[in-house]
């Protein structure tokens, strides 16, 4: 492996990281709502979560933040699916 690869690698490396930084901003802007069993939760689909109103029981709310949370990892990976499927890790 030359000098020149590992330039290649080091300007491929960077666009990776350019890219899933512009994700992660995505993801931020991306608010998802949930509605469980009298609980809203309001979170961002990078799992930041802004909000709880309605039924004060704990089991209920801990229910409707889970499924905010898989709902914001589902939006993530669809993100991501762009992101990965265009570049290929150096090396692999």
């Amino acid at each position: 492996m030359g000098l020149m690869d590992n330039i290649k690698q080091l300007g491929d490396l960077k666009k990776m990281r350019d890219q899933a930084m512009e994700v992660q901003k995505k993801l931020a802007g991306i608010k998802i709502t949930v509605e469980h069993k009298g609980v809203t939760v309001v979170m961002t689909a990078d799992q930041k979560l802004i909000s709880i109103s309605g039924e004060q029981d704990f089991e209920k709310i801990t229910e409707a933040v889970n499924e905010a949370l898989k709902q914001s990892q589902k939006v993530a990976a669809e993100e991501m699916k762009g992101l990965m499927g265009g570049m290929g890790l150096p090396g692999m």
